[in-house]
């Protein structure tokens, strides 16, 4: 009888073998040959046509040699910084910023621009994209993905924006209009799921395949990683958890629920509920960020105002872990970074007083632009999947 034979097999090996060398490259950085072989399984010989393969497609590099003790020192190889480049855009409602990051995701270039009174949103992707990559030093046709993060619904069939509480210039057909524009492919995210990403990597959910980024600040959003995958709900609208009915929140009126209107949730924790529970405690702020700032500075005596603050925050937290069950839960957004470990403790705290279930609850640590920060993770992600296609 004939044996069978799969004549893709040996390709996909060698993809799925240049894949994860290339991929521990760029989160460990150089390593020799005899390292990548041991730590993918492989022998020497094939990590060796490993890196002919990837040297010859300009992805990987010699940057120096190691001593292996007898015998001439060994090649250090190195993903390519410059090999391509992707853009991260965080939009906001008074300024929108743009970076340039290259393929082992450092940022090279940078800019941001008023956008108050602005109603051409084109425009305003064009100047804050073709700055930064101006201001990394490197031509527009390097760039192989732009990622805009904004707030508002996303709808995951179109990628377009469904709409946007505080941007109304944003609308429908911006994504068109955009891969219109650029020749690099352009991507709208919502924010919060951005900066979920970004603690997923390197920051509070510790490598969780299960868990749930909760943002406090302004307004309120919820990332919801499951199976390890970022969910979006079937309309885009996962996560919006300032709508949430919850016990002291005035459900919204008028029969019909807008844009403009305030949810249930956002009345009681929303950013201009906490600067009122500040002031009420004595901690008179303009931002919410700063009112957790200044109750954890006042010690002892900052005790109630934070108290007020988690119970407010876990009304969310425990109707989200009911449902979802998740394994670690991460405070961000202004309230949830400057609130910190304080903070977290008692969201704990209180929602195992709300219900019979016990999350790990973590402060965030991902506080230095983590918007921005998921954006160019996702661009790359994107990049790096299609090398292997």
């Amino acid at each position: 009888m004939p044996k069978s034979h799969t004549p893709g097999v040996p390709k996909l090996l060698r993809v799925l073998n240049d894949q994860a060398a290339l991929k521990l490259l760029l989160e460990d950085g150089p390593q020799t040959r005899a390292q990548l072989a041991e730590r993918t399984s492989m022998s020497k010989v094939t990590a060796s046509q490993m890196m002919e393969r990837l040297q010859s497609r300009g992805l990987v590099e010699v940057v120096g040699s190691k001593s292996g003790g007898r015998g001439p020192n060994a090649s250090l190889y190195a993903a390519v910084p410059a090999f391509t480049y992707v853009v991260g855009v965080e939009v906001g409602p008074v300024t929108t910023k743009g970076a340039c990051a290259d393929f082992t995701g450092r940022i090279v270039g940078r800019a941001e621009i008023d956008v108050e009174h602005s109603t051409d949103p084109v425009a305003v992707v064009r100047r804050v994209v073709t700055d930064s990559v101006a201001d990394a030093g490197v031509e527009m046709s390097k760039v192989q993905r732009i990622v805009l993060g904004t707030p508002g619904v996303i709808d995951p069939a179109s990628g377009d924006i469904g709409f946007s509480w505080n941007l109304p210039a944003w609308h429908r057909g911006l994504r068109t209009a955009l891969n219109e524009e650029f020749t690099p492919a352009v991507e709208i995210e919502n924010d919060v799921n951005l900066a979920c990403l970004a603690e997923q990597r390197s920051g509070g959910a510790g490598g969780a395949t299960d868990f749930v980024y909760a943002w406090f600040g302004g307004g309120l959003g919820l990332g919801v990683i499951l199976n390890g995958q970022l969910y979006r709900g079937a309309s885009g609208a996962a996560g919006e958890i300032g709508f949430l009915p919850v016990p002291g929140g005035e459900l919204p009126t008028g029969g019909v629920v807008t844009r403009l209107s305030k949810g249930s949730y956002q009345r009681v924790i929303g950013g201009d509920a906490v600067v009122d529970i500040g002031a009420k405690h004595g901690f008179e702020a303009a931002e919410p960020g700063e009112v957790l700032a200044a109750a954890i500075d006042a010690g002892p005596e900052g005790a109630a105002c934070l108290d007020e603050i988690a119970r407010g925050i876990a009304l969310g937290i425990v109707a989200v872990c009911v449902l979802l069950d998740p394994t670690v839960v991460v405070l961000g957004g202004p309230v949830g970074y400057a609130g910190g470990l304080e903070l977290a403790g008692r969201v704990a705290a209180q929602t195992s007083q709300l219900a019979p279930v016990n999350p790990s609850v973590v402060a965030g640590s991902v506080m230095d632009e983590p918007v921005m920060r998921g954006a160019i993770l996702h661009g790359l992600d994107a990049v790096r999947e299609s090398l292997f296609d």
